[in-house]
């Protein structure tokens, strides 16, 4: 047995088993492709030989698949290297791969069945026909282990083999016409084959469909859009616009501002109105979806146009306040005035009746 051809056939197949990361298993057809060393059962008087392979398979699952291949391989005789000796065949093989998660790369084993038929000349001296040719077809088995990979950046994959078949061939030179009966006839022959070939698939990788999203839970829904997850939301039927708390339902919100009043004819925050404008900012904190109008107004002394800005003037000093301390602009409407229109208490326009502090204010006025 050539056992250093042997060993450069596996080493080499294996030293790509190594480097590969492509999955095993595919669903297409495939071509094979395999070369190796055919060492010869003894008994044949026969020289070890090279032989190669074509084939087509197909996985039959994630472990098994079946291949269909033809073999060739055209050893020597030992004692007449002049006269022909060939071989050839087809076999269909199983083979069972033993996967794991994360690995790239399988073990498997080979089980075949097949038919080979061999064509031999053999000396037939002094017959004038000589040489003589023999032909023979008959059944052969195979049984083997191998690692199949994938190639890095390719469409194909490496098979490393090594195998034993049995040629069901019970004709030898005995049975030759001319042969020594005197020869033990053997009823098979075993060769051992090793190998590395190629497997290349057929046609467009197929591309597995996308596992289904996981159905959503009750924390990712918000059936009523209140910004409360339904597994919280005790009150799923909030109304848009309402102030909701923590537990998803409605929660009562007043700013009383009706003490942050102005002096006459002045847009300027007294200390008292700054308190009052301190605990809006903490409800403001507290509730942070709250958003509310700043809207101004002036007690019914002097004309209307005047009022009418100096109502804007006292809307801009409360709006001022409060986003200096932290309110974000966007939660706030205006600041509007809106004069002398919206009196407290109606006390006409006559001075010095007109002086209403009541009047001379600054709202919020809650808008959810």
């Amino acid at each position: 047995m050539n056992k250093k051809l042997l060993c450069a056939a596996l080493l080499g197949g294996l030293s790509l088993v190594q480097v590969a990361n492509a999955q095993v298993a595919d669903d297409r057809w495939y071509l094979t492709g395999a070369a190796g060393m055919n060492i010869q059962d003894n008994d044949r008087n026969t020289r070890d030989t090279p032989f190669g392979s074509i084939g087509v398979g197909k996985f039959l699952n994630e472990n098994w698949s079946l291949d269909g291949e033809l073999n060739y391989q055209n050893p020597n005789n030992d004692d007449n290297q002049d006269l022909n000796w060939s071989q050839y065949g087809i076999s269909f093989d199983a083979r069972r791969f033993f996967n794991a998660e994360g690995r790239n790369w399988a073990p498997y084993i080979l089980m075949g069945l097949g038919y080979q038929r061999s064509e031999e000349e053999f000396d037939n001296f002094p017959n004038p026909d000589s040489p003589g040719e023999d032909k023979e077809g008959n059944v052969a088995a195979k049984v083997g282990v191998g690692v199949q990979s994938g190639l890095p950046g390719k469409r194909a994959a490496i098979r490393t083999e090594l195998a034993y078949r049995a040629d069901f061939n019970d004709r030898d030179l005995s049975s030759r016409p001319g042969g020594n009966s005197s020869l033990d006839s053997d009823d098979w022959y075993g060769d051992l084959l090793a190998s590395v070939g190629v497997v290349i698939p057929l046609g467009p990788p197929v591309v597995a469909a996308p596992p289904p999203a996981p159905a959503p839970s009750c924390a990712d829904l918000d059936d009523d859009g209140d910004g409360v997850n339904n597994c919280d939301d005790k009150c799923p039927g909030s109304q848009a616009g309402q102030t909701i708390g923590p537990d998803g339902c409605p929660v009562p919100v007043s700013i009383d501002l009706k003490g942050v009043n102005f002096d006459f004819d002045k847009a300027t925050l007294r200390p008292d109105a700054v308190s009052i404008l301190n605990e809006a900012i903490e409800i403001f904190k507290r509730y942070p979806e709250l958003r509310a109008e700043v809207a101004g107004h002036t007690d019914q002394c002097g004309k209307d146009a005047y009022n009418q800005k100096l109502s804007e003037r006292r809307a801009k000093a409360v709006y001022d306040h409060l986003t200096a301390n932290g309110i974000d602009a966007s939660r706030l409407t205006g600041p509007n005035g809106y004069g002398e229109s919206r009196p407290l208490e109606d006390l006409g326009q006559a001075f010095p009746g007109c002086k209403s502090e009541k009047n001379r204010r600054t709202e919020l006025n809650v808008q959810n």
